[in-house]
Formats: structure tokens, sequence, C-alpha cells
């Protein structure tokens, strides 16, 4: 029953999910209204206006850097997050690696609390970390999609259904 709940949920996703939207009109280079900053009148007048943090030039290379990006009427950048690869380094990029990094965090944090379990006052080292046991796990914690894949493979990522407490409400 269970599964057949489940087919039926998937097929009417896969029917009722509307078509992604894109706030490109055909064949204009228009994103929702925004324009490349270098021919952003808003833009330009930023950057002529722009005071120096630090340096001289400092406020021009920034200006610089975000020339190619896009603005909007206020003559500010924005990001373009609708799924084409032109803005690839907008958004995907950073969001991938950030999904990495906080997968290796987590992956070292889970094997660092299993391998402390087994010991015989695992409270106290979860408190009190073990340093070189934690740079251990830390070093060997990049290649954590491949890991994961192995134990996803293996059966030792995930417990058995009779494995599982259920609350007795």
């Amino acid at each position: 029953m269970r599964r057949l709940l489940a087919l039926i949920f998937a097929i009417s996703l896969w029917f009722c999910v509307a078509p992604a939207a894109f706030a490109q009109t055909p064949n204009s280079g228009n994103v929702a209204g925004l324009v490349p900053c270098r021919e952003s009148p808003a833009f330009l007048e930023r950057a002529k206006n722009a005071r120096p943090s630090t340096d001289a030039n400092s406020a021009k290379a920034r200006f610089e850097r975000y020339a190619d990006a896009r603005c909007g009427p206020e003559g500010l950048p924005h990001l373009v997050v609708d799924g084409r690869l032109d803005h690839a380094g907008e958004f995907i990029i950073p969001s991938i690696l950030f999904l990495y990094i906080a997968g290796w965090i987590g992956w070292v944090a889970r094997a660092y609390l299993q391998s402390v379990k087994k010991e015989a006052n695992p409270e106290e080292k979860e408190i009190q970390i073990d340093v070189p046991r934690a740079i251990g796990f830390m070093l060997s914690g990049f290649t954590w999609p491949l890991a994961a894949v192995r134990e996803l493979l293996t059966g030792k990522l995930t417990a058995e259904e009779d494995e599982i407490p259920v609350s007795i409400r």
C-alpha cells in the first residue's frame, strides 16, 4: 500500500508541477528588467561618486568587477538565479561549494561521534573534543561524497525498519 501511494504521488507530481517560468523575454537578453551594469546610468553614477575605502583604486576596481553583472534601475548588481549556465558563476558554483563544505563538516562530525560512542564515556568526548582524532577525520573528510555513496550501497548508511524506534502515541 505504501509503494502504491508513493507511485500515485510521484505520477501526480509529474503531471501537476507547473513548467519553469523564465524572467527573460525570448531573444532580448533582458533578464527581469536588469541590464548590464556598464550600461546602467545609475550604476555609472554610483561608480563616479564612490568613495574609496582603503586606497584610491579600490572603489574603481570594485566597480570594474561588477561591470559584467546585471543591474536594476537603482544601479545595484543583482544575482540571476534562473538555472542558465551563463550565470553559473553567480549562484550555482558557490552554492555547490557551500553544499560540499557543509557536507564535509557534517560527515566529519558524524564519523567523530560514531568513533567516540564506542568508548567508555562518549559524552565526555563530545564535550571535550579529542583534537588529534578530530583532525584525522577532518583530513580524510574531503572524500565524503564517495564514502556516502559507498555506505549507501553497502547498507551501512541506512537502518532496518525494525531498528527504528516508534513512538507509542
